[in-house]
């Protein structure tokens, strides 16, 4: 079963040996670090107050990491979502982490409304996404250049 955990800085080392460049720390978390993933950036990160960031815990491993964005509109944003330990990937574990921060969203901070964002070549994630009952919300885009390439960010909502 998996649960989470407030993330500290004793997981730190955890979630930096999960990035090895600078796609992947895109992928994870878009534009808002630098690679390389560094102690200091996730102390700026982790101090946030919009930020709750969770460490997740399976048969006592720490297998990921994931968040919930408050944001400007109190709209809380799922983001950062990482099964980080590959030997946890492609086991549902991802679904099961997106249902358990919906109830999260739902039970702690009232919300009826809940976003993430993802990007489009990222299959396996909107699948995941869809199958928690998310749908895409073609309003909000956005585009980046990583390495030379189009990223293209899509939006996705649920009603909760």
């Amino acid at each position: 079963m998996l649960k989470l955990e407030r993330f500290s800085e004793n997981d730190f080392d955890n979630l930096i040996s999960w990035i090895s460049s600078k796609e992947e720390l895109i992928q994870f978390a878009g534009p808002i670090f630098e690679f390389p993933l560094s102690r200091k950036q996730l102390q700026v990160y982790n101090s946030d107050p919009n930020v709750i960031a969770y460490k997740v815990i399976y048969a006592n491993d720490h297998i990921g990491h994931a968040e919930i964005n408050l944001t400007e509109h109190s709209l809380p944003k799922l983001c950062r979502i990482l099964i980080g330990d590959k030997n946890y990937r492609g086991k549902g574990l991802g679904l099961q982490l997106v249902e358990i921060l919906l109830q999260v969203c739902k039970e702690e901070l009232n919300a009826n409304l809940v976003e993430l964002n993802v990007y489009d070549w990222n299959e396996k994630a909107i699948k995941c996404y869809e199958s928690a009952g998310f749908q895409f919300n073609r309003v909000k885009q956005r585009e980046i250049s990583v390495n030379g390439k189009k990223w293209i960010s899509l939006n996705m909502i649920k009603r909760i």
